[in-house]
């Protein structure tokens, strides 16, 4: 699998990873008593995807030379603010210029950064946990772990 086409995997499973999260959070305004036009847990689980993705675009792009394990949470919650904040200036915008309402603007501008910062910083935990597990323990023979000749090949660089 192609470099482009793993990044590509990745920001979908960020998108859906994130739009399962705000999706669970319409979930919860809906039964709080809130109701619209359109039903909040589908509508925050698209505006969750949509950031997710956001937000994966402009983690690729700031930060393409770092990993997990280099990346704090503060920093990671940073770039979920600026990419809940660019989502919430498109989707304040699109709703600005199409009917002339500054209201949807002002208070996705506020709500979509701390939701990205949020979901952020949920994402790194998670990478972190899962990137963890995945380590060989101290001791373990390299001969008992069973490496395929492909990726003995990938683990010596050739």
């Amino acid at each position: 699998m192609t470099r482009f086409f793993r990044r590509l995997k990745a920001a979908a499973g960020i998108g859906f990873a994130w739009g399962a999260a705000w999706f669970a959070a319409g979930m919860a305004m809906f039964f709080a008593g809130a109701r619209a036009d359109v039903p909040f847990p589908l509508f925050f689980g698209m505006l969750g995807f949509l950031a997710g993705t956001t937000f994966s675009g402009v983690l690729m792009v700031a930060e393409r030379k770092r990993g997990f394990r280099q990346m704090s949470i503060p920093r990671f919650a940073i770039w979920g603010a600026l990419g809940g904040a660019a989502l919430a200036g498109i989707f304040g915008g699109a709703v600005w210029l199409s009917e002339g309402v500054l209201a949807p603007l002002t208070a996705t501008i506020i709500v979509f950064p701390i939701a990205g910062a949020l979901s952020a910083s949920g994402t790194l935990a998670l990478a972190r946990r899962a990137d963890g597990s995945s380590e060989i323990e101290p001791g373990v023979d390299v001969d008992d772990i069973g490496l395929s000749a492909e990726e003995e090949r990938e683990l010596l660089g050739g």
